[in-house]
């Protein structure tokens, strides 16, 4: 969960600054944590509180409402309706990644990964997405290699990840959809040496910035055991006491330890 996290503070100077390079300043003082984030925790809490997926998502958006969410999410968010809005947005996948330690089965890391998804995104590309990336994380935490993750995404999900990051990033523009920005968020990790290394690149592919640095480092937390110390001070820094204290009480029940 902290790798998303991170993914998304990291990212967030770059969503509508793009730089195509993995040479870029981490570290900014401008740097913050947006819905991404937000939703996350509202993944988190709702996990350990063994919520209402909907009713998390409303509160925390109410709680946390100018942190740029997507225009139909707000529209939801404001409204009274607890029904989906049928979105195939990457909001789903960005805010998962606590599915995908909270439970012991594949099979019931998809299943809730369709619960937490389908809330608001409904559409089929909006449910794949959010399991492609929880899937991953699982798989991940239980040992899969990358050949291994990534010919399960390929056949169970019908993710395109043979393109390189150097084939796709010369085209690669603003793409909120899943199926725009899921599988190169995938193959960012697949390419990466380590987790700083899987959060340079996912930036490093511009367009939606933080949220496929989100997606990405949520994979690469659970592949490389832990997020850096220097990225782990700095990214907490930015969150508040209430963040703090559900984050720590998720890495108690679901994974043991910070690191």
């Amino acid at each position: 969960m902290l790798g998303a996290i991170s993914g998304d503070v990291l990212g967030s100077i770059y969503e509508f600054d793009n730089n195509k390079s993995v040479d870029i300043v981490l570290f900014n003082k401008s740097c913050r944590y947006t819905d991404d984030t937000v939703l996350t925790i509202a993944t988190a809490d709702c996990l350990l509180n063994k919520g209402d997926f909907a009713q998390y998502y409303k509160k925390y958006f109410l709680d946390y409402p100018d942190r740029s969410y997507g225009g139909n999410f707000k529209k939801w968010g404001s409204s009274s309706s607890l029904e989906p809005y049928n979105s195939w947005g990457n909001g789903s996948a960005m805010r998962i990644s606590p599915v995908g330690y909270a439970f012991n089965s594949l099979e019931f890391v998809l299943l809730n990964s369709k619960k937490s998804a389908k809330v608001t995104h409904n559409h089929p590309e909006g449910i794949k997405g959010a399991q492609a990336v929880a899937a991953a994380i699982f798989m991940s935490k239980n040992g899969s290699s990358k050949k291994e993750i990534k010919e399960f995404i390929e056949s169970k999900f019908y993710y395109n990840l043979d393109k390189s990051l150097d084939e796709i990033r010369p085209f690669y523009s603003f793409d909120e959809s899943c199926q725009g920005s899921v599988p190169q968020a995938i193959t960012a990790f697949l390419e990466s040496k380590g987790f700083e290394d899987s959060i340079r690149k996912a930036i490093s592919l511009g367009g939606d910035s933080d949220t496929i640095a989100c997606i990405t480092g949520g994979i690469a937390e659970s592949y490389y055991g832990g997020v850096p110390e220097d990225i782990r001070d700095f990214v907490l820094s930015k969150l508040d006491k209430k963040f703090l204290n559900i984050i720590n009480d998720f890495y108690k029940i679901f994974i043991n330890n910070l690191k």
